[in-house]
């Protein structure tokens, strides 16, 4: 397959991605949030707080309605939200768990931050400007 056609399927199918991560990262942020107060830490493998619970159910929030704007606000969420993780996760890895003395985090947490991070700024910085 020439290199043309690839990038163009990879952007094609990228752009149709954009609206729907964003409105599950959504779901998965509330949903998280609220289990997370209801059974407590750990949740499954990952360690929760009430700071983190409240940070998830807002950024959960703000994906929801980033989602339901336009395809140019999920794109900058992704974007946004991609590099506030990705932030995270590398204080979290080299702090040994303490990111800026707010929220603690384990190993799990981790793996799982820079999973995410990385799927939202790829969706994010290789799709198209507008739709």
């Amino acid at each position: 397959m020439k290199k043309g056609l690839r990038q163009f399927l990879i952007v094609f199918y990228m752009d149709r991605l954009v609206v729907p991560v964003t409105g599950l990262f959504g779901v998965a942020f509330i949903v998280g949030g609220i289990l997370g107060f209801m059974m407590g830490s750990p949740l499954i493998i990952f360690q929760v707080g009430t700071v983190q619970n409240i940070i998830h159910l807002a950024s959960g929030l703000v994906a929801l309605i980033c989602a339901a704007l336009s395809y140019n606000a999920a794109k900058w969420y992704l974007i946004v939200f991609g590099l506030l993780y990705g932030v995270v996760t590398v204080v979290g890895f080299v702090n040994d768990g303490n990111v800026l003395n707010i929220i603690q985090v384990n190993e799990a947490d981790n793996y799982l931050h820079l999973g995410i991070s990385v799927i939202a700024l790829m969706l994010g910085l290789s799709s198209p400007a507008e739709e």
